[in-house]
């Protein structure tokens, strides 16, 4: 048998670095925390191969003097614990082996300078682990850490990593994240004498938003919802951006703990129910929230990168999370993102003529392309007279029986015929409708542009919004069939679909066995109006087998009303009347919500005037 022995202390260096400087990232995360815990004003990254070869961080913070300089590159040595209370840290970096652990697999050189007075600046080495004596050095107040040849005491680890450009993707990745943190401190990156990142000091009110343009980009600025929300001890703030401006994965989802960027399933999670009733299951929110906690009641030091942490009481924390975002998401009410409406000028900008260089100067005769799209569609362009009223809408031939919840009554559609058609414009988002295109679209005209409105995604949303509305204040009221509706399928649907029976019921949809393999519908939601039972039960037993559960009073209803309401809204290819067109709009506009479908798509596209001239050469 094998004698225990202790670990030599270069080896449990070594040890300890594998856990803390996984990749170059790692250690820029580490440095550049150290820099801000010491009051930098402005904080500079170089790098070079990635990191691997040359890493430099150089920061305006306090400094340190010989004697701290000495201390900084032991194991366990801190000057962030000064209580020795673990479950009261206050800084970004808490375990006392950044510089020990990095020091232990590269080359590593500290010169600093205290802040103010005369102190002089000195410099330390530390090679694969072995310390060198502190020496005068010519710097400015501050610090500067370089760090070079990165794990050549374990060239093993050299083996794991990636290619230059990827590691130094994920140096910025780690920068930008920390720079959100802090937007009052100036950041910048270079890699390999190119400057990839430069982020100046954004103070002020309005600070962090500007640093998350900066980062993000201008269209997050532009369809971010401010998120803000105290409850008990807890506080949430942050921006969020809106439905319609989604991505395919959660990379863009930043997520902080006093002031700390982690990546936490809790958090995720929350983020991940907020949005549920507006995303589909494989789009993804862009957001930042910051989450502030006393110190006492949440433990940083769970994981050797400090990305985790554990909360003392992990249900109020994720339903501050889950209420704050929502409270925001209704706030934005209709608003849909700005996006949708660059995208679409994109597709509708014009193709320059490779043959024809005047075709813009003599315009489209009656047998060119556009024209000709045009034609056989008199009776579908409908245009407001300036000086006239409503009347003289024209009305699609048939008409859409919208329920209830879709009519508001100050907006009848006698009361809208009268109504002056200018005023309309002037006086609602959405404007006046103007025309029904494909027995799809609507368009309206705003009071600076016009409004394209896909039909079914719209009323998709306002059922839906009124079915949990219902559910809100007891339950959905059902109508009840005049002769029950049979509707066969396979015995195992059918049992997944009576095992849920009593939730169905809950949502005003009425069923019972029918022998095997058969169910028996008795009553439909309302608010759904007439619907394909059988499409829609074989649409409920896909959703619910998904869930992997039976349905219950209190959960999956959301689910399962947004596929009802897929089933009760107006469908594309339906011809709506002038007044319907109307009534729909206005209702998106007081409907929560309604910028987007159940599913995260947009539900209109505004074009304002401005861009429509830019299209036809006039600005």
């Amino acid at each position: 048998m094998n004698q225990i022995r202790k670990l030599p202390e270069e080896l449990i260096n070594r040890i300890a670095a594998g856990e803390v400087v996984e990749r170059p990232a790692a250690a820029v995360k580490e440095l550049v925390e150290n820099a801000i815990d010491a009051g930098a004003t402005r904080i500079d990254v170089t790098l070079r191969d990635g990191g691997l070869a040359l890493i430099s961080v150089r920061d305006d913070g306090i400094g340190m003097d010989e004697d701290n300089l000495r201390l900084a590159v032991e194991r366990h040595a801190t000057s962030k614990l000064p209580d020795d209370d673990l479950l009261h840290i206050a800084s970004l970096g808490f375990r006392g082996e950044a510089l020990a652990s990095i020091g232990a697999v590269s080359r590593l050189k500290i010169t600093s300078r205290p802040r103010g007075g005369n102190a002089e600046g000195r410099e330390i080495f530390v090679e694969g682990g072995k310390l060198h004596d502190p020496a005068p050095a010519a710097c400015q107040s501050g610090t500067t850490i370089e760090v070079r040849d990165l794990f050549y005491a374990t060239p093993a680890r050299l083996k794991f990593m990636k290619t230059p450009p990827t590691e130094a993707r994920h140096v910025r990745d780690a920068l930008e994240r920390l720079a959100m943190a802090f937007p009052d401190t100036g950041f910048s990156l270079t890699h390999n004498d190119k400057t990839v990142l430069e982020l100046p000091p954004r103070k002020g009110g309005d600070g962090l938003l500007q640093r998350l343009s900066d980062i993000l980009g201008r269209e997050f600025s532009e369809n971010a919802m401010p998120v803000l929300l105290e409850k008990e001890e807890a506080a949430l703030r942050g921006y969020a951006g809106l439905p319609t401006f989604n991505r395919g994965t959660s990379q863009a989802q930043y997520l902080f703990v006093n002031g700390r960027p982690v990546r936490d399933k809790l958090l995720s999670g929350a983020v991940r129910g907020a949005y549920a009733d507006y995303l589909a299951r494989d789009r993804h929110p862009v957001l930042c929230l910051f989450v502030d906690v006393p110190f006492d009641l949440v433990d940083v030091n769970v994981h050797p990168a400090k990305s985790e942490v554990r909360f003392r009481d992990p249900r109020n924390v994720s339903g501050l999370i889950v209420r704050g975002l929502r409270n925001a998401l209704e706030e934005a009410q209709h608003r849909a993102a700005t996006t949708t409406a660059q995208q679409a000028l994109h597709y509708m900008s014009p193709k320059q003529p490779q043959h024809e260089s005047s075709a813009w100067q003599g315009g489209y005769s009656q047998d060119s392309a556009p024209y000709k799209n045009l034609k056989g569609m008199e009776g579908a362009a409908y245009r407001y007279p300036r000086n006239g009223g409503g009347q003289n809408l024209a009305a699609s031939s048939a008409a859409m029986d919208l329920p209830p919840s879709a009519r508001p009554p100050q907006y009848a559609p006698a009361a809208q015929e009268n109504t002056d058609t200018e005023n309309i414009v002037e006086s609602y988002p959405l404007g006046a409708a103007c025309a029904q295109l494909h027995d799809t679209y609507i368009v309206a005209q705003t009071a600076d542009g016009i409004v394209i409105v896909d039909q079914h995604a719209a009323h998709e949303r306002l059922v839906y919004e009124s079915m949990k509305a219902d559910l809100k204040n007891g339950s959905v009221k059902s109508q009840g069939l005049l002769i029950p509706e049979v509707v066969e399928m396979d015995e195992n649907a059918a049992e997944i679909l009576l095992q849920s029976a009593e939730a169905f019921a809950y949502m005003g949809l009425e069923i019972a066995a029918f022998g095997a393999g058969a169910i028996s519908v008795q009553a439909t939601p309302a608010p759904l109006g007439q619907v394909d039972c059988k499409k829609l039960l074989r649409d409920l037993a896909d959703e619910i087998a998904e869930l992997d559960r039976p349905l219950s009073l209190k959960e999956g209803l959301d689910e399962v009303c947004s596929t009802m309401a897929c089933h009760g809204s107006v469908r594309a290819g339906r011809r709506l009347k002038a007044e319907e067109m109307n009534a729909l709009l206005r209702q998106m506009e007081k409907t929560p919500h309604s910028g987007q479908c159940n599913h995260g798509r947009p539900t209109y596209v505004e074009l304002k005037l401005k861009d429509i001239e830019k299209l036809f050469g006039r600005r």
